[in-house]
């Protein structure tokens, strides 16, 4: 679980920093103790071998200066397995095994005594003709031995013709190494859990100002642009946090100057939409006297006037929308909700503006919701008049009964044209954005689609656009059936008319 007390998956947790911190950490760890208890073992099984190698040399070398002078010289073979058990007798504690060779005598085959020591040929030539003490270490068996080759000289420092063979076991020596590299392995487990303690400490030090990191973005993320992080330290990461602190501090600049620049734009159309709406009114009102009496004019001034009152009707159409627009942006737009048959509602959408021959409808009787009746009139007016002027004909307007317990109510509104470019699917919702840029100059202003999606997210519903499997662009018109008057709220009364015209154009439409 997270600090939001969410479950985190355990593949996450397994390939996040902390984990891969601790993993490198013990790795290392690891790696660094079995390459000391590799080379602490190799050091101890040669020093324990090399000293028992001394004393076993030593103590063969003594017992030989101590014998050998007994020996009758030439010995016989009596003489020679003599000499042989008491060499064997003085090291009984060692236990080791004793072959004498005396040149010119043949070995002697007492017990087999003699051929249980089997001496290799380059040990034998090192004693017997290079006449200098020589020692190897073998295997036997699966054991470890000690084989000792040592000639005796005759007292003037001559070598004689005797050579001394010894060998012993080197189990316990063998041992002790055994037991030395169990105490190591008994010994890893406990130093492995324990470096776990410092491998936790050092990621819980880097992770901290990462953690602080993730967090000040996340509340970045959220708006909180004055977010800063406390800056420790001079490596890596302090670096990191001053610059995260750069960054936001030139956020939160570019951002109050952006939002300076916009309310200054949403200030300034607001303003020259209010001021227009006069001298308009007076210019509406002239165009339309001449617009009756232009019958009464010669041909080229009445196609003059009709003109100037078709492009005044624009005008004063474009200054309502732009006004509309300032409203929602401002906040200012109010809810006056009301239980409405929403049926009726759209039939005497369809009947103010004399769709009913170029519109299908199927509205099912006893459909009622709490909805502001003017604004869902605008909302219909706009997508409906869109579909017609750049749709194709028939359109039709489906009204879903909702179902038992339903909360929801759909309005489908759909025409017969080639449908929506998918390019500009996702930007029909956009002000001023226009498909095609030869119809600059259409009757629309490019904000009816947007102000039909603000009426609609004022009643907390959602406006979809898409194309039909049949062909044909569909807007989707989904609210709610019973609204939240709080959410609503005692909003600031409107200046002026509410809503837009109703043959809003299809500016967004492909």
């Amino acid at each position: 679980m997270n600090r939001l007390g969410r479950r985190v998956p355990t593949r996450t947790v397994l390939r996040g920093l902390r984990a891969r911190l601790v993993v490198g950490f013990l790795v290392v760890a690891t790696i660094s103790a079995l390459t000391t208890a590799l080379l602490t073992y190799r050091e101890a099984r040669n020093a324990i071998l090399q000293r028992s190698q001394d004393i076993a040399v030593n103590d063969l070398r003594a017992q030989v200066n101590s014998l050998a002078p007994e020996l009758t010289v030439p010995p016989t073979q009596a003489d020679l397995d003599f000499f042989r058990v008491q060499l064997e007798r003085s090291g009984k504690s060692r236990e080791w095994d004793i072959s004498v060779h005396y040149s010119g005598v043949p070995d002697s085959d007492e017990g087999g005594l003699q051929r249980s020591v089997v001496i290799p040929a380059d040990l034998k030539e090192s004693v017997e003709k290079r006449h200098v003490p020589a020692f190897q270490r073998i295997d036997r068996g699966g054991d470890p031995w000690l084989l000792i080759g040592m000639p005796v000289r005759q007292s003037d420092g001559e070598a004689s013709a005797l050579s001394i063979y010894a060998q012993l076991p080197l189990s316990a020596e063998e041992a002790n190494v055994e037991a030395l590299v169990s105490a190591a392995q008994r010994g890893a487990l406990p130093v492995l859990i324990l470096a776990v303690i410092p491998a936790l400490l050092a990621a819980r030090g880097v992770l901290r100002p990462v953690r602080k990191l993730r967090q000040a973005a996340g509340r970045i993320a959220e708006g909180k642009l004055d977010t800063r992080l406390e800056v420790k330290g001079a490596d890596e990461l302090a670096d990191l946090s001053r610059t995260f602190n750069d960054m936001a501090a030139r956020l939160e600049e570019s951002m109050a100057e952006l939002r300076r620049l916009e309310a200054n734009s949403r200030r300034f159309a607001a303003d020259v939409s209010h001021e227009l709406r006069t001298p308009l009114a007076a210019m509406t009102a002239v165009t339309d006297v001449l617009d009756e009496d232009a019958d009464s004019l010669d041909p080229d001034t009445a196609s003059a006037v009709r003109l100037i009152s078709q492009e005044t009707g624009k005008l004063a159409r474009m200054v309502e929308d732009l006004m509309e627009v300032s409203r929602f942006d401002a906040g200012a737009a109010a809810l006056h909700l009301d239980e409405v048959d929403v049926a009726e509602t759209i039939r005497k959408t369809l009947q103010a503006r004399a769709w009913q021959k170029r519109v299908a409808a199927e509205l099912p009787a006893d459909v009622r919701a709490r909805l502001d009746p003017r604004r869902l009139d605008v909302v219909v007016a706009n997508l409906v008049g869109n579909a017609l002027h750049h749709g194709g004909e028939p359109v039709r307007v489906l009204l879903h009964a909702p179902e038992p317990g339903a909360d929801r109510l759909l309005i489908e509104i759909s025409d017969s044209g080639p449908g929506i470019d998918p390019e500009v699917l996702p930007h029909v919702f956009e002000r001023f954005y226009k498909a095609d840029s030869a119809r600059a100059r259409s009757e629309g202003s490019g904000l009816g689609l947007a102000i039909a999606q603000e009426n609609i997210r004022l009643h907390g519903g959602t406006l979809r656009a898409a194309n039909s499997p049949e062909g044909g662009a569909v807007f989707t018109v989904e609210l709610p059936l019973r609204h939240d008057e709080r959410a609503a709220g005692d909003q600031p009364a409107e200046d002026g008319r509410d809503g837009a015209r109703p043959d809003a154009g299809k500016e967004n439409h492909a």
